[in-house]
């Protein structure tokens, strides 16, 4: 685990937060200044608003083309299609002031806009950039997880495939005799897998698991790279720091993608890799999947982005 401290911010490298071991807490504070030796003073919760029941207004995204009374709208009278963010909450790169509108209110390109958590992340920055890379395509991971599934399966074809036929040879005349069953309208009831290809069966899930876990997590642990994502030029790395994940993180990134396999005789286990292999889709702006989150990893591209010169502008000056 990460100890306390200043780190550069994994999202802006032209800024350092303190990490308590947990999260970000305080303020940032520029990356080449010499951090207080003190942790910062976490700023009480903003008071509850003054009428019980009445949410203060926050930033009020609109429809496109939707006109603007001088003064701004009349509390309670906003257009069809508006919506209003909770007070405080940061809005994302490319919204800009137009009119005049209720405090914190901004006008939008697209019909409706719902900003998920993951925005507070990257309010105020064109683009997401952990420890000063670029986060790694979709399809870029998509491809590398494909690469090293084959690895996986080929390994697995050498150790395991004894099992698998023993495996094989126990169940094939029992699913002819169900199929035989069926076809003649007769009771299955009183067909029951052997005990022993019950054995197989577990041998064969653990066997894949114990072999997808010392494929992949002593490689992420060291490198942030199996072969698929090296060959794919992109790397795991730590969110907070630019330190190896170590085998604590990289266990917990593997478990729950590689322990699912122990549930795939009912289905389960399926369902539960899926759905984990699509949520880097709705993660925003950092794509992380389930087994990102759990374990605090990012994923990015092994090239790091050129410094801007001192010639470049490097954000809005405001």
């Amino acid at each position: 685990m990460t100890a306390p401290g200043w780190y550069k911010d994994p999202v802006d490298q032209a800024v350092q937060r303190y990490w308590d071991g947990e999260g970000w807490i305080g303020d940032p504070i520029p990356a080449d200044e010499v951090p207080p030796a003190e942790p910062p003073a976490v700023a009480p919760p903003p008071p509850p608003p003054a009428t019980p029941g009445t949410p203060q207004v926050g930033a009020v995204i609109l429809p496109p083309g939707t006109p603007v009374p001088p003064g701004g709208f009349p509390p309670g009278q906003l257009p069809p299609g508006a919506v209003v963010l909770p007070p405080g909450t940061p809005l994302p790169p490319g919204l800009q002031p137009q009119g005049t509108l209720p405090p914190g209110g901004y006008p939008s390109g697209a019909v409706q806009v719902l900003l998920p958590p993951q925005a507070l992340m990257a309010a105020g920055h064109a683009a997401a950039m952990p420890h000063g890379r670029q986060v790694a395509t979709l399809g870029a991971r998509l491809v590398a997880r494909l690469i090293d599934i084959v690895v996986v399966l080929l390994i697995n074809a050498a150790v395991t495939g004894w099992f698998v036929y023993q495996w094989l040879d126990e169940m094939l005349p029992l699913s002819r005799e169900w199929l035989r069953r069926v076809q003649a309208n007769e009771s299955t009831s009183d067909i029951v897998q052997p005990e022993r290809a019950g054995t197989l069966q577990v041998v064969i899930l653990i066997l894949i698991a114990a072999l997808w876990f010392a494929y992949e997590v002593p490689s992420i642990a060291n490198t942030g790279q199996t072969l698929g994502k090296r060959l794919l030029k992109i790397k795991v790395m730590r969110l907070e720091s630019e330190e190896p994940i170590g085998f604590g993180r990289a266990i917990r990134r593997w478990n729950p993608l590689g322990l699912s396999v122990l549930l795939w005789t009912c289905g389960v286990g399926f369902l539960l890799q899926f759905l984990d292999s699509l949520s880097p889709v709705i993660d925003w702006p950092l794509h992380r999947a389930f087994h990102d989150r759990s374990a605090g990893t990012v994923v990015v591209r092994d090239v790091p982005s050129p410094s801007p010169s001192p010639s470049e502008p490097t954000g809005d000056p405001s």
